[in-house]
């Protein structure tokens, strides 16, 4: 999974994918102090995981990763290459789905570009560059399919799609606040729009906000509102104390979080608000060579899940022998497990369920 960053300069966004990564990204209180993306790898925490490896005390243990991808602060203008502009852009193009980090806070020592705090214009700025570069695209590919049209009229219902989807956008609505058929979807297949992506909007709040109430903020309340609207997600967090949190050891961690009424880091709770977001689960293989986790879309058959190890065990899969992560917990060993006929062999239709612990046999 890849995950883009944007957000207007200064809005803390550096901050925070330094803090989620320890990438050591560079950060600074002036715009374009990031141009080339920085780019952070990130193990996904999952104590099922690290129970397996309690089990299997294995010679190998690889968790889950996620890519972060921290895009240059974009302005005004973007679209049409303003401060390197394109080039931000394209790095979007790339990423499964957009982190973007909006301003919650105030902090006269922070400069904002437009002087003043003001998430709605500021996600409208970002929406709006993002829009218009997405229009760039659908129109040169609507006078394509209207001239191929002249010889294929079959391309009429996707001439039509299209009109309406730039005439809509043309009001400035992103993509995915647009209605759009599971059929028209496949017309945007190779089309690689940056408005239809999901969003999760960072709000960047406070230390105060997290002890007051986050509800409490009327600039979160704003951003919440808006997000419905265009059926993207809402996700409160603090950049400086996610940096914080970054320095300390285990226990530190759990008693700073304890004291500010928080479960989990902010990096915790973000990868699980994507992995819903993006649709995505995890299987897990375990043995004594190795205990690893992978990373599927909801509804992925066996044969599919197998392919992600290796493409010969889709192409040869006989069945996957399947044991739920809680069921081995209880058994205590997978021989127990398996006297007690909890490991199930399934075939071919056999959709994957998040946890499961599999074995696949294969022939090639």
């Amino acid at each position: 999974m890849k995950l883009g960053m944007v957000g207007l300069p200064n809005v803390g966004k550096s901050t925070l994918f330094n803090a989620i990564t320890n990438a050591g990204a560079q950060s600074a209180n002036y715009p374009f102090c990031t141009i080339e993306p920085n780019v952070g790898m990130v193990s996904v925490p999952d104590e099922r995981l690290d129970k397996l490896a309690e089990m299997y005390n294995p010679d190998k243990f690889t968790p889950a990763t996620i890519e972060f991808v921290d895009i240059a602060g974009l302005v005004k203008g973007a679209s049409q290459g303003e401060g390197l502009g394109n080039k931000f852009l394209s790095h979007i193009r790339e990423v499964d789905a957009i982190i973007h980090v909006v301003r919650c806070f105030e902090n006269d020592d922070i400069t904002h570009v437009d002087g003043s705090i003001d998430p709605a214009r500021d996600i409208e700025t970002i929406n709006l560059e993002l829009v218009l570069s997405d229009l760039d695209i659908l129109s040169r590919r609507l006078d394509n399919r209207r001239k191929a049209m002249k010889g294929d009229k079959k391309l009429a219902g996707e001439v039509e799609f299209l009109e309406r989807l730039v005439k809509e956008m043309e009001e400035g609505k992103t993509a995915r606040a647009c209605e759009i058929s599971d059929e028209e979807k496949e017309y945007l297949k190779d089309v690689s729009l940056l408005t239809i992506k999901p969003v999760i909007y960072a709000c960047n709040m406070g230390e105060n906000d997290f002890v007051d109430g986050i509800d409490n903020n009327k600039f979160y309340n704003i951003v919440k509102e808006i997000a419905a609207k265009e059926g993207a997600e809402t996700f409160p967090i603090c950049a400086e104390m996610e940096a914080q949190i970054a320095e300390l050891d285990a226990d530190e961690k759990e008693m700073f979080l304890e004291d500010m009424g928080l479960e989990k880091s902010g990096l915790d709770r973000l990868i699980k608000k994507s992995y819903s977001l993006l649709g995505l689960i995890s299987y897990l293989t375990a043995g004594k060579p190795e205990v690893r986790a992978w990373t599927i879309k909801k509804g992925t058959k066996a044969p599919q899940a197998a392919g992600k190890i290796h493409t010969d065990f889709e192409r040869g899969f006989i069945r996957a022998e399947v044991v739920s992560f809680d069921d081995l917990m209880a058994c205590g060993s997978m021989t127990v497990a398996k006297e007690k006929g909890l490991v199930r062999s399934e075939g071919k239709e056999y959709v994957m369920n998040d946890g499961d612990i599999v074995l696949f046999r294969f022939n090639v």
